[in-house]
């Protein structure tokens, strides 16, 4: 059987509308306010919860980044995955049936792959700044899950290339892998605990505590998507034993979700730069994490944990906090509003609405973060929304005028309520 490959362009395209993940936005941030539910519940019960407003901003912020770069960086990954299966289609000996029995063992190829591609990116520095930026936070809920490196994609799409020289066409991977990453959703939770027997087949909450661990026993151990089968097949199985401390051995100390993305690469460049010999910075950027040349000390190991390690934090004004909450829902909106659009905006129309994301999340981490300067990105952030809604409102694409007036509404709204913060000296009040 031939399988007929829509135009490259078209099929990029068609891949956004293919993807579950997308689809899935709405249920996710359904889920996460029933879990902050819970969250409130057990403050109130012991005194203690799981959830954050500065962190959860950055690891949805981290996601908004992903998928709003992931329209570019999709280009390049499915592209090279459409070029080798079509390299290999007519070649090889064999064709692979359009049934269900191929579905799914394209499924569990698709996992197969992802568990070496997630085992590597936590063994190879190079390829763990792309996907740290998952493990960074130290809470464990489900806005973790929505935590992902925008990198982490083009790092590793090499490891999905031998499924196209089988024959398994590009539609099902992209389905296969959206399926994968949605699964995974649900076992960010502490809400779970231990399921029994069917943890020994399929990944769970309690077997992705441990991964999320920084616990020296816990680092680089379940690297499955859904079945915890690779992990206890290649030795890389870990049951949760005593409560995982969550986050890196480097903390990262910042809530910026930009500079999450940025950071990794900082200290990955520094390192090297401290590395005397062109040989061993080579041997660096592909050792573990850990590794430095005998010159140097030698292996690092990571610290031991006490379980009362202070997580990093910045104390804002409830009004403050209030201000950036409302300013988040609205960020989160326009993102929605761009990514279930895609269809409408040209390549560069594109460009645009990511740089604008990308500095609106930048602009609210800085704020986060208690930045000296943020007071004058935040002024700057609101001047974009005004700017971004008049363009977005001469755009000739159905529903970018009310949309454009809609952001201005609310570009003018953010200024005056900001204006009322700074006057009433609430700004990083004391």
């Amino acid at each position: 059987m031939h399988h007929e490959l829509p135009e490259f362009a078209n099929f990029t395209q068609h891949d956004m509308n293919l993807d579950p993940v997308i689809l899935s936005i709405p249920i996710f941030f359904v889920l996460i306010g029933l879990e902050l539910v819970y969250d409130a519940y057990q403050r109130r019960k012991k005194g203690q919860g799981v959830y954050r407003l500065n962190d959860a901003f950055a690891n949805i912020s981290c996601g908004i980044i992903d998928q709003a770069t992931a329209v570019f960086a999709k280009v390049f990954t499915v592209g090279a995955y459409v070029l080798v299966f079509s390299l290999f289609e007519n070649i090889t000996p064999w064709t692979l049936p359009s049934n269900w029995l191929f579905y799914i063992l394209c499924f569990v190829a698709v996992d197969f792959a992802y568990y070496w591609a997630h085992r590597w990116s936590h063994q190879v520095n190079l390829f763990w700044t792309g996907h740290v930026v998952h493990h960074q936070s130290e809470e464990y809920n489900l806005s973790v899950a929505l935590r992902q490196g925008a990198f982490q994609k083009v790092l590793m799409f090499w490891v999905y290339l031998p499924l196209a020289v089988v024959g398994f066409p590009p539609e099902w991977i992209v389905v296969s892998m959206g399926l994968n990453l949605l699964y995974q959703f649900w076992i960010h939770t502490e809400a779970v605990d231990k399921m029994g027997v069917f943890e020994w087949v399929m990944n769970t909450p309690s077997h992705h505590r441990v991964h999320h661990g920084r616990n020296p026993k816990y680092i680089d151990k379940n690297h499955a998507g859904v079945f915890i089968i690779w992990d206890r097949m290649f030795g890389t199985f870990q049951k949760e034993e005593e409560r995982p401390t969550y986050g890196i051995t480097r903390p990262l100390n910042t809530f910026n979700p930009v500079m999450a993305h940025v950071q990794p690469f900082r200290d990955l460049w520094q390192d090297v730069r401290s590395i005397p010999s062109f040989k061993d910075k080579v041997r660096f950027l592909f050792a573990p994490p850990g590794w430095y040349p005998e010159s140097m000390g030698g292996f690092k190991a990571p610290p031991e944990i006490s379980g009362s390690e202070e997580k990093f934090n910045q104390t804002l004004p409830l009004g403050l906090n209030i201000y950036l909450l409302v300013q988040y829902f609205f960020v989160v909106g326009i993102a929605a509003f761009f990514l279930f659009g895609l269809e409408r905006y040209n390549t560069l129309e594109k460009g645009i609405f990511l740089s604008f994301l990308l500095y609106q999340v930048f602009g609210l981490g800085s704020i986060f973060d208690r930045n000296r300067k943020a007071l004058v990105l935040e002024g700057v952030r609101t001047g974009m929304l005004f700017a971004f809604a008049v363009w977005s409102g001469l755009l000739a694409n159905d529903g970018d005028t009310v949309f454009g007036g809609a952001v201005m509404v609310i570009s003018l709204l953010s200024a005056a309520w900001l204006a009322i913060l700074v006057s009433r000296k609430t700004w990083y009040a004391k």
